[in-house]
């Protein structure tokens, strides 16, 4: 579940959205108030090194602090860190004064070593490694200079941010992890004082917590004293509690957003390209043929698939990388997509060896052309009427199509164990472009997560080049590789869904998820 967790939109590990909720201003604000949202799905493990199942992000981002932040405009400040250096290959932190653990212990500079020494070392098997992390990767510490060295096990165009956004624990977490599992160990604002799977997490406010991005304050007024997660897997029983005040925060992607929209709520939007086609290039499957996987993609009306998927409130894709501010903001996707032509589909399907019989079914020796659409059910009730037109578009040209719905737990079964899947809808969320590396070149499962089996020489060789440019210096390069998957049709984002989080009765930033530092109670 670990694997797929990252599929389903919990790569989302910078930028920053503003919250549009009504009040400013410390005259507004109110002490000692409760902060509830919720989360569509129980998040298991809180072990933040060995999960990137979102709701299990979104909890940590409250527990565990990280060396940087960054601001909307994509402005590095300071976290955990107060001052750093870094290239491809090394990055340096300095860390503030006075850091904490949750249980009042010092944070030193061994403990956040071992943290970014323990992402980096392959024997752990980190879902971070190679996601976040380059595998090799390792960190020392000076005591006396408060410093962090980390040495990348590879060039990583983005190792500051990468790096620096870890969440990090406490030493006696590090030495036992089943303490993490539970969100103890922490070094972020909130410790948390009781778990109900299934149904709530309660956090309260640690006083002494004093390193908020950049030059927060921590006597602030409007600081919620605690903060109660709610797993709510309806959403239209999440909007129903948001509108009668017990909820005071709620992400809502299906059409219950109608009736917030309608209330003026506040709201924080992110998005993430819920339209994402991918195919099993493994052998046996016919997905291994470009032709044949082109010949799919434009036999479909990718714009009104989109606007089913959205509710009409979607955009067509530009990068697979979509959380703000994107390093890159090429669009590598409008002109490597072929249009939509169902006659040039069939065409080119025919080229392929796959003739149609008497009765429209196309075969290559005797074999019929069947595709196995994977449709995650955990993403929004959109997919299931998304992937019935794409299952109607495919049978239109004679292409067998069966649609399995699998939730979280059988999409990483399908996509990392199996195999047994042909297309998959599993939206892939990035927030810097060599995140995509791993998933799209590379060992696949069971010792990698190119679960595609994808192999694209020139996607290869724009990232290796890229990846040894800091920064956006190598952006030409990323907006290529990204391009060339595209044009192959080994990885299709084609729309994306912008998902708000309602607010009501406070305001808040998004970083990844709900910052906490940023919020701030409303009188009213």
């Amino acid at each position: 579940m670990k694997r797929a967790a990252a599929l389903l939109g919990a790569v989302v590990l910078t930028g920053c959205a503003t919250s549009g909720s009504s009040g400013s201003g410390t005259a507004d604000l109110a002490d000692g108030k409760t902060f509830t949202m919720s989360i569509s799905a129980d998040p298991g493990t809180l072990d933040p090194a060995l999960t990137v199942l979102s709701p299990a992000r979104t909890v940590g981002r409250f527990l565990y602090a990280r060396l940087i932040e960054r601001t909307s405009s994509g402005d590095i400040v300071a976290g955990l860190a107060e001052k750093w250096d870094a290239t491809a290959t090394s990055a340096t932190f300095t860390l503030r004064q006075g850091l904490t653990c949750d249980d009042g212990t010092p944070l030193t500079a061994k403990d956040v070593a071992a943290n970014i020494s323990f992402v980096g070392d392959p024997a752990n098997k980190s879902p971070l490694a190679g996601v976040q992390v380059v595998p090799g990767t390792s960190a020392t510490a000076d005591e006396a200079a408060r410093t962090v060295t980390v040495t990348s096990g590879a060039p990583d165009a983005f190792l500051l941010t990468n790096v620096g956004t870890l969440p990090i624990v406490c030493a006696k977490g590090m030495s036992d992890r089943t303490v993490l599992a539970k969100g103890q160990q922490g070094t972020g604002m909130f410790k948390i004082s009781e778990i109900v799977p299934n149904d709530h997490y309660t956090l309260e406010r640690r006083k002494d917590f004093a390193w908020g991005p950049g030059d927060w304050q921590q006597n602030q007024p409007g600081l919620p004293e605690k903060v109660v997660i709610r797993v709510i897997a309806n959403e239209t029983t999440a909007v129903n509690l948001l509108l009668s005040g017990q909820l005071t925060a709620a992400p809502v992607a299906g059409p219950d957003q109608e009736r917030l929209f309608a209330q003026k709520l506040g709201h924080a939007d992110t998005a993430t390209p819920l339209g994402t086609l991918t195919f099993n290039q493994a052998a046996g499957h016919p997905g291994k043929d470009p032709a044949v996987r082109r010949a799919l993609v434009q036999a479909l009306d990718l714009a009104q698939v989109g606007k089913v998927l959205t509710n009409g409130k979607g955009r067509p894709s530009k990068s697979l990388v979509t959380v703000e501010p994107r390093p890159c903001t090429g669009d590598n996707v409008t002109a490597s997509l072929p249009r939509f032509d169902k006659a040039a589909a069939a065409a080119a399907l025919d080229g392929a060896g796959w003739r149609a019989g008497p009765d429209g079914t196309r075969a290559k020796d005797g074999t019929p052309l069947s595709i196995k659409l994977l449709q995650p059910t955990v993403v929004g009730p959109t997919l299931t009427a998304a992937a019935e037109l794409i299952q109607q578009a495919w049978q239109g040209i004679g292409v067998k199509a069966e649609i399995q719905p699998a939730d979280a737990a059988g999409v990483n079964q399908a996509l990392f164990g199996t195999g047994a899947w042909d297309a998959s809808m599993t939206p892939l969320t990035l927030s810097l472009p060599s995140q995509l590396t791993p998933f799209a070149s590379g060992a696949v499962p069971p010792e990698g997560v190119n679960f595609a089996h994808i192999t694209n020489s020139e996607f290869e060789a724009e990232s290796k080049q890229a990846a040894s440019m800091p920064g956006a210096a190598g952006c030409e390069h990323w907006n290529k590789a990204e391009a060339a998957l595209v044009k192959d049709a080994s990885l299709v984002p084609y729309f994306d869904a912008v998902v708000p989080t309602f607010v009501k009765g406070a305001k808040f930033t998004i970083s990844d998820s709900i910052d906490p530092a940023s919020i701030r109670m409303l009188a009213s």
